[in-house]
Parts: C-alpha cells; structure tokens; sequence
C-alpha cells in the first residue's frame, strides 16, 4: 500500500517505507516506478528480519557507518540495506528472482 504524506518525511527524503507502507512525499512519486521499486525491496527485507530486526539492524548499521564516515549521507548510502535497494532499484524483475538475505552482500 501506497500513501501520501508529507509531514512523516523530513525535507531530503522523498519516500520511506514502514510496514506494511510505503509513505511518498506526493501523489507524483506513486507513480516513479523506480522509486516504488526502490521501497519493495525495503519491504521484502523488513519481512525476511521479521520487520523488528530489520529497524534494529538498520539503525545498528547507521551508526557504525555513521561513526565509520562521520557523515550522516554517506552513512545512509552505505547501509546494506540501501546499497541492495539502489543498486536493484532498476530490475523490474528482481524481487521475483531474490534471493532471502540478499542485503548481507552488500554489509561489507
């Protein structure tokens, strides 16, 4: 499910996926299928941690990334998490052909 709402996403996020819900900034993004795509694959591994994992790990892994970099954007953007995301965002097909636990390619 896909809702909008402006005030869950602070001002340099466009979406957030929380589950069962993928949170866009504007009706727009509903329609970005990259960005749609992006999410799901968020919702496949907040499904596989059984979705509390996923947030303990996510947070975990930030700031050590965090402490690693001592930048919060280069933080996020090698979160294992994200990095399968961004790297995946485009393959129509991927979530059809995933692998469970995929994202632990991409930890170190």
């Amino acid at each position: 499910m896909i809702l909008v709402n402006k005030h869950i996403l602070g001002k340099n996020f466009i979406a957030v996926t929380i589950w069962p819900v993928i949170f866009v900034k504007t009706a727009e993004y509903k329609e970005d299928e990259l960005l749609v795509n992006h999410e799901k694959i968020h919702l496949k591994q907040q499904l596989e941690l059984l979705v509390v994992f996923f947030y303990i790990f996510y947070v975990a892994e930030f700031l050590f990334r965090w402490i690693k970099y001592r930048d919060s954007m280069k933080a996020y953007q090698n979160i294992s998490f994200e990095v399968e995301a961004y790297t995946k965002e485009k393959d129509e097909d991927y979530l059809t052909n995933r692998k469970a636990y995929s994202f632990l390619k991409y930890f170190l």
